[in-house]
């Protein structure tokens, strides 16, 4: 094993309820095949049912007994949010894992989170493990226009919503900590993972491909070495989410050049920005104040 490199362990999730949402095609649908072949039931969380229903034929396919379940949930909606929300706190079942990864949503995640938390609590040992990008890096939060309202610029924006996920991971677990929620909180990225969001994600909002986007357009033509398949691109975040030895409020990310790529996983460098508490703290009250979802506080 590589220094700093950290094995992957799945342990048996026999018995435990795991929540992944995206999971229909990409990075959730990779870790939700893991985490049915380790034995979890898995909810997966998304849009489209029809699309989740040939996810669930996909897996199926590889792991003939996987337990797994469509729940409806758009993460841009706060009703579909607390829809969903409401429908498992009334089915009552402690959820084991938490996998933050579809899109860019930062809010969705944020009150979709709160409203699990009841479930997490009741758990043994619950993980939350939310999805960020190399991109964190490329700028903070715009507190000044938090939304983007006066003037929309893509790779900012984008850049942004990875930098809040982040941040919303390191805040998750000191506030756990705090408060006694037993809920170790972390954060992973992909690195250059061959998505569909790697490639229309940058360009979000825009008829336009970005700088960033055609950086990654051109780099998975002329570099291919750069970029990594979806099984070797979840490695970082299924060691947040059930590897024994993950810790809560770290980020993990692949372990080759520049984080980009190697099939590994090893503890991602943090951007200043989302290592301000203060900063932290901020976006967590901003982010209660736009969703009305609030977390208890002792």
């Amino acid at each position: 094993m590589a220094r700093n490199e950290l094995a992957v362990t799945v342990p048996d999730l026999s018995g435990k309820l795991a929540v992944v949402t995206g999971s229909n095609s990409g990075l959730g649908l990779g870790l939700a095949t893991r985490l049915s072949a380790a034995g979890a039931d898995v909810i997966m969380a998304i849009r489209n049912h029809a699309k989740g229903e040939s996810a669930i034929e996909r897996i199926r396919a590889t792991v003939p007994k996987a337990k797994l379940t469509i729940k409806s949930l758009d993460l841009s909606s706060l009703a579909s949010v607390n829809a969903l929300g409401g429908e498992l706190n009334a089915e009552g079942r402690p959820i084991d894992i938490l996998i933050n990864n579809a899109g860019i949503m930062h809010l969705g995640h944020f009150a979709l989170t709160g409203h699990l938390l009841p479930l997490l609590r009741a758990a043994t040992n619950p993980r939350v493990t939310s999805l960020s990008s190399l991109a964190a890096r490329m700028g903070g939060i715009n507190f000044a226009d938090l939304q983007w309202e006066q003037r929309y610029r893509a790779t900012r924006a984008y850049a942004q919503s990875k930098s809040a996920n982040l941040m919303f991971a390191i805040e998750l677990d000191r506030r756990s900590t705090r408060e006694g929620w037993g809920i170790a909180s972390n954060a992973a990225h992909p690195g250059f993972t061959k998505t569909n969001l790697q490639s229309s994600g940058p360009s979000h909002g825009k008829d336009s491909p970005t700088l960033l986007a055609r950086f990654y357009g051109a780099s998975r033509q002329l570099a291919s070495f750069m970029w990594q398949e979806v099984d070797e691109g979840i490695q970082p975040a299924l060691y947040g989410a059930v590897s024994p030895g993950a810790q809560g409020g770290t980020f993990y990310g692949p372990r080759g050049f520049l984080e980009a790529a190697g099939g590994g996983v090893k503890h991602a460098r943090i951007p200043g920005h989302c290592r301000s508490e203060a900063d932290c703290r901020r976006l967590w009250e901003v982010s209660e104040q736009l969703t009305g979802v609030s977390y208890p506080t002792s």
